[in-house]
């Protein structure tokens, strides 16, 4: 096993976009990801969004977690890793996955690129160096962090491949969903991989950052005519809610943060059974896994369909007895679905498809506090699921 000396140079940081980020972002909103500073909102939540689906919209994705895995044993580390057969993952490919501990609760889900034979990428939303490396132990690999070595913008919305057939990238339609690709680009290469976290047709888009600035000015040059417009966080939020997507911290508490052995979550407590292939090798958690299987789960996340039009923010779940069961984990108000909508964990063996729940729900008017109890109904798949998300070749609008 082999590691880099260091991987933080400094604690507070700004993207490779920055300065294209800091011009369009009007309305001064800004959070810290990852030591970086990335733009809450650049001139209106809602307006933003409504770019995302009825146009396309682009995030800077940069500091997002990116480990680069190379060696011999890359491929058998993964596999010990991951809880999917990374074997499967053929080069040119990526792959949604997730880790565990010893007692088959998750640490994080992140994806997987097969970039050529015994080179892959990690992305993660934490940063997971030390337990990469931990886990490490005997393979005959390399690990180290590149997050600040690739530059990336997600390209997400129904005209994102129009967007990029007028920048110049040949055949792009033809690129199949969790495929990549590389093109050529202003002297240097452009990864492209059809990925994204929002539930829509997208794309990822990778590059040295000394060529950041140029790709973010050609992206905006080709889509001016294509509604293109630059997305924050909060618009990227009610995206992946709608999508069904979960998110670290938010709707599961990573296993090595947790103090409280029940606060953390399985893959089956997150609805990611498919994600777990008993028929590989051994794999971290596989034994307390299989152990869960025989005799069933704590907890189930859940997608919700609330009455009303309040957000279930925080919400208590109750059975219809009125026993507190859940609590909600996210909730907006969804354009797309015309309905307040949620991911709640609950206990088992309440949570089947169909079942009827209710929410605790607690808003603020003027000043004013009011409760609801909202009925709530259980769905299966995600809120949003277009069909251009899997469209190939994918339409240009």
């Amino acid at each position: 096993m082999r590691a880099p000396a260091g991987h933080y140079l400094q604690t507070v940081c700004y993207t490779p976009f920055h300065s294209r980020t800091a011009a369009a972002n009007s309305l001064n909103l800004w959070h810290r990801w990852r030591d970086h500073t990335v733009a809450d909102a650049y001139f209106d939540v809602g307006l933003e969004y409504t770019a995302l689906r009825n146009a396309c919209a682009v995030f800077d994705l940069s500091p997002m977690t990116k480990h680069r895995i190379t060696g011999p044993d890359a491929l058998p580390f993964l596999n010990r890793l991951v809880t999917r057969d990374v074997a499967k993952i053929k080069p040119g490919r990526v792959g949604y996955c997730l880790w565990c501990d010893d007692q088959g609760q998750v640490i994080d889900d992140g994806t997987i690129f097969h970039l050529r034979e015994n080179d892959y990428r990690l992305c993660s939303q934490e940063r997971q160096l030390d337990w990469l490396l931990t886990s490490a132990l005997g393979f005959d690999v390399s690990i180290r962090e590149e997050t600040e070595e690739v530059a990336s913008l997600a390209l997400q919305g129904p005209t994102s491949c129009a967007v990029l057939k007028s920048l110049g990238l040949a055949a792009i339609e033809t690129l199949t969903p969790f495929a990549m690709r590389s093109f050529a680009f202003e002297g240097t290469e452009l990864g492209v991989s059809r990925t994204g976290f929002t539930g829509d047709l997208g794309y990822e888009l990778w590059i040295d950052p000394a060529h950041a600035e140029r790709l973010w000015d050609r992206l905006f040059e080709a889509g001016e005519f294509h509604g293109l417009k630059p997305m924050g966080t909060h618009a990227l939020e009610m995206s992946r809610i709608e999508a069904g997507f979960i998110q670290a911290g938010v709707d599961f508490l990573p296993a090595d943060r947790a103090i409280r052995a029940d606060r953390t979550r399985s893959p089956f407590e997150l609805d990611l059974a498919w994600l777990v292939d008993f028929k590989k090798p051994n794999f971290t958690g596989r034994r307390a896994l299989l152990e869960e299987q025989r005799h069933g789960s704590r907890f189930r996340l859940v997608r919700l369909d609330v009455e009303g039009n309040k957000p279930a923010k925080d919400a208590y779940i109750y059975d219809g007895k009125r026993n507190v069961i859940g609590a909600v984990t996210c909730s907006m108000w969804s354009p797309m679905a015309k309905a307040s909508i949620a991911l709640a964990s609950v206990k088992v063996p309440f949570g089947a498809p169909g079942e009827e729940l209710w929410a605790e729900i607690y808003y603020q008017k003027e000043l004013k506090w009011s409760r609801v109890n909202a009925r709530c109904r259980v769905l299966t798949g995600p809120f949003f699921d277009p069909p251009r998300r899997r469209l190939t070749p994918a339409p240009e609008r």
